[in-house]
């Protein structure tokens, strides 16, 4: 029988005699706590953008019609729809900035964990503003008697897609990205050990 050895070069077998390489920890179950903090604190955040968003989003004047015609919008005014559109989106970028940056200032905490929770609690913030943004102008322009025929009346302003939510959540994660690659070590400067 003869043997057959696969001889490694030399080179091989210096390299790797007195180098050990460490990989960054990821630490899960330490962040648990936290990231539920994080999905929280995030997800209250929704309210206050409502709530400017309520104030900032313009509404819609609309002229009363007799009979079937109900309410017809005047002249240039239906473009107030993607006015409320953008101003939410715009909301939503600004938000997901703040979110982004402030959750990477938790020095401690950083990595996946802490990233899959603000994006979360950013999607329900998200939603959240969506929803009580709404509440709010539609009691802003409540009409309280009914209105007569011919008169201009302003309109609530209304968000007609719901894919204006991403806007936060998808924000939150680039800034957040950016800043782990401009950080650009291991640890994201954690200093786990």
């Amino acid at each position: 029988m003869s043997e057959q050895r696969t001889e490694q070069p030399a080179w091989s077998a210096l390299a790797l005699e007195g180098v050990r390489v460490e990989r960054p920890k990821v630490v899960v179950k330490a962040d648990l706590l936290p990231a539920i903090s994080v999905v929280s604190f995030v997800a209250l955040l929704g309210i206050p953008v409502g709530w400017l968003w309520s104030l900032l989003a313009p509404p819609q004047r609309m002229r009363v019609m007799g009979g079937a015609a109900g309410e017809l919008p005047l002249q240039l005014e239906s473009w107030h729809r993607f006015d409320a559109l953008a101003v939410f989106l715009l909301l939503g970028l600004a938000a997901g900035i703040a979110v982004g940056l402030v959750v990477w200032l938790l020095r401690e905490r950083r990595g996946p964990v802490i990233l899959v929770a603000a994006v979360l609690g950013s999607v329900v913030s998200a939603w959240l503003a969506m929803q009580m943004g709404l509440s709010f102008a539609g009691g802003r322009y409540a009409i309280t008697e009914p209105p007569e025929v011919g008169t201009v009346v302003e309109a609530a302003p209304v968000l007609e897609t719901g894919w204006a939510v991403l806007a936060q959540p998808l924000t939150t994660a680039l800034v957040y990205g950016m800043s782990a690659i401009w950080n650009s070590r291991d640890d994201l400067g954690r200093r786990l050990g």
